[in-house]
């Protein structure tokens, strides 16, 4: 599974934890939208 922004730092670590954050966002609102 490659990663784009593999190997950037803090700024691949902050882009993968918005990406979790909006997921658990969508996935408890039930895909209302």
């Amino acid at each position: 599974m490659s990663h784009p922004v593999a190997g950037t730092g803090y700024g691949g670590a902050a882009f993968a934890l918005v990406l979790f954050v909006l997921l658990v966002i969508i996935l408890r609102a039930g895909w209302t939208f």
